[in-house]
């Protein structure tokens, strides 16, 4: 199976998104990807909240989504876009992944379940959660001879949800992502290796790359690692690109016979939960 990781430079404007994402997707779908996953905020990637709020469309009447499903269709190919801007009753907003399917229909969704909250000495706080609820549901798909497990951005740094993926099945696990230049040039490869090794899946990570309208820059480098934790392809820069890759669903079987992690693990009692 061949497949796909669309590296993109999201700015304010959704129309100009997806038209930016139109030609790299034809230039997968022509070299053979038959999956093609897109970046976080692919829709749109806002300075702030109320710049956000001027923009989102409710998700039932959404018009880039519709534009989506008709290139999903167009190419007879599974489009993943990494995620948009949902709004919810509360104010605030989900943060959707949305899988297409050759058809050009929905197949599924997925709310970004961890949401980056913090406070670091000498700089101002981050609240993601001021903006965004989050999800409460792991989802994976069916892509036929692989099944994708879905995440975004920062939860790549939870391992449990991961864990959770492959024993529902997943093979295939789908990381779209807009992280930072200091944390990509720190924590990326070596974060998603570990998920790839640590459940022997295929990880696939779509990245935002560059200086954005925004004012962020972001760090780029999309990858595709193998179940061995080797990186199979990869876009060593942080412009708009295409990178593919071939994956086999022998090669998760093999990792997996060799390192039986996920068969292996087992439950245990917490520090301080037994008797004395």
């Amino acid at each position: 199976m061949k497949i796909a990781a669309i590296q993109m430079r999201s700015g304010l404007d959704p129309d100009a998104n997806i038209a930016a994402l139109e030609p790299m997707l034809a230039e997968a779908v022509v070299a053979g990807a038959t999956y093609v996953l897109t970046p976080e905020v692919t829709v749109v990637f806002p300075e702030n909240r109320e710049q956000l709020a001027g923009v989102a469309a409710p998700f039932e009447d959404h018009p880039q989504l519709r534009r989506v499903g008709d290139l999903a269709r167009q190419h007879n190919t599974h489009l993943h876009i990494g995620s948009l801007a949902v709004p919810l009753p509360d104010g605030r907003f989900a943060n959707r992944s949305v899988l297409f399917g050759p058809d050009g229909g929905i197949v599924t969704t997925y709310d970004k379940i961890h949401l980056f909250d913090a406070t670091i000495a000498g700089l101002n706080a981050y609240r993601e959660s001021a903006t965004y609820a989050g999800g409460e549901q792991a989802v994976t798909a069916d892509l036929g001879e692989f099944t994708l497990g879905m995440s975004i951005c920062y939860d790549m740094r939870f391992p449990k949800l991961y864990n959770s993926l492959a024993n529902a099945g997943a093979n295939l696990i789908a990381v779209p992502a807009a992280f930072t230049v200091p944390t990509g040039q720190a924590h990326w490869h070596v974060l998603l290796r570990a998920r790839a090794i640590e459940t022997g899946s295929y990880v696939i990570a779509a990245a935002q790359g560059g200086q954005h309208p925004n004012g962020r820059a972001t760090y780029g480098h999309s990858l595709v690692i193998d179940p061995w934790g080797r990186v199979i392809a990869e876009l060593d820069h942080d412009d708009p690109g295409v990178l593919l890759a071939e994956i086999s669903a022998d090669l998760v079987t093999d990792a997996r016979e060799r390192i039986p992690a996920l068969a292996n693990a087992r439950n245990f009692a917490l520090p301080g939960a037994l008797q004395a």
